[in-house]
């Protein structure tokens, strides 16, 4: 049986207001919308008086100015970024304006892959480059909040969660998410440090998770476990098709991804692809050439 992920998807809210959801925790979701998106980006504020937020979402002037409105009398002192998609980091830009506050995150977009040469596609959101650049284990004080930087690669190369200390609580971006498991899409994304950094999670104490796009998951560590499980079920997939004498990405998604709309094919075949190449790097499979969406691939015994 195909392990079952517990997915939570029900979520009460009205865009454009911010919202109370926990000790020292607020929320505002932009009016953003799509399949990658569930209902659009959950914007968090952190603390009190002087506030942190955590990823402003789109270059999106209403949603920016909803943040502002909410807060009223209150400072903005951090902006924190968990990474430069583009429904999470360009509306820092009109915030930091508005504000005065500086940025943080782990870098620029494929900044966890730059140093080693490879280049990342085009996409992200290119224009952002933080203030501040954190790193795994860097707490970052407020005047009633601190948060701990817990670097998660894998989404993508820059990804960083983020945790409120003194809620245990981990603003996990698209790492971890209740309504969905994460495209991984290489070059930048890296299903082999996407998988590292899931098991990074479990020997953490985090009680509770506040994704970017959709509710909580107040069950962690389970969650955290069917993701790793999904994905191992979707590696035996791929060895499942290649035993039958389907080698191309192109030919595996129909037969891997029965239940999703065709629309989703394109998205699905980067997730796959992110899993050969995962295999490949384990020397599980080996194809004539690059790894690519394009590659013939083969068990190596």
């Amino acid at each position: 049986m195909p392990v079952e992920i517990p997915y939570r998807r029900k979520l009460s809210f009205d865009y454009g207001k911010i919202e109370q959801i926990g000790p020292g925790i607020r929320r505002v979701i932009a009016n953003n919308p799509s399949p990658f998106t569930f209902h659009g980006t959950g914007t968090y504020i952190l603390g009190t008086g002087s506030v942190a937020v955590i990823d402003p979402g789109p270059d999106d002037a209403a949603h920016i100015d909803a943040i502002m409105a909410g807060l009223g009398a209150e400072t903005v002192s951090h902006i924190l970024i968990t990474h430069t998609h583009m429904d999470h980091s360009p509306g820092s830009r009109r915030l930091k304006a508005l504000t005065g506050a500086k940025t943080y995150a782990y870098g620029p977009h494929g900044a966890g892959k730059m140093e080693s040469g490879v280049v990342v596609e085009e996409g992200g959101d290119m224009d952002f480059t933080p203030d501040c650049e954190i790193r795994h284990g860097d707490v970052l004080d407020g005047t009633n909040w601190s948060v701990e930087c817990v670097y998660t690669p894998g989404h993508t190369s820059n990804h960083i969660c983020f945790q409120l200390r003194e809620a245990k609580a981990l603003f996990t971006g698209d790492h971890v998410m209740g309504w969905s498991t994460s495209i991984v899409s290489p070059p930048d994304g890296d299903m082999g440090q996407y998988m590292q950094s899931l098991e990074l999670l479990l020997a953490r104490d985090d009680e509770i998770y506040w994704p970017t796009h959709g509710p909580a998951i107040d069950a962690p560590k389970p969650h955290v476990e069917a993701f790793i499980q999904h994905r191992i079920e979707r590696e035996q997939q791929i060895l499942n098709c290649i035993d039958e004498g389907v080698g191309r990405i192109h030919d595996m998604v129909p037969l891997m991804y029965r239940d999703t709309p065709e629309f989703m094919y394109p998205a699905a075949a980067r997730s796959v692809l992110a899993s050969i190449a995962y295999l490949v790097e384990k020397g599980t499979l080996a194809t004539s050439g690059a790894v690519s969406l394009e590659g013939d691939y083969a068990r190596t015994s």
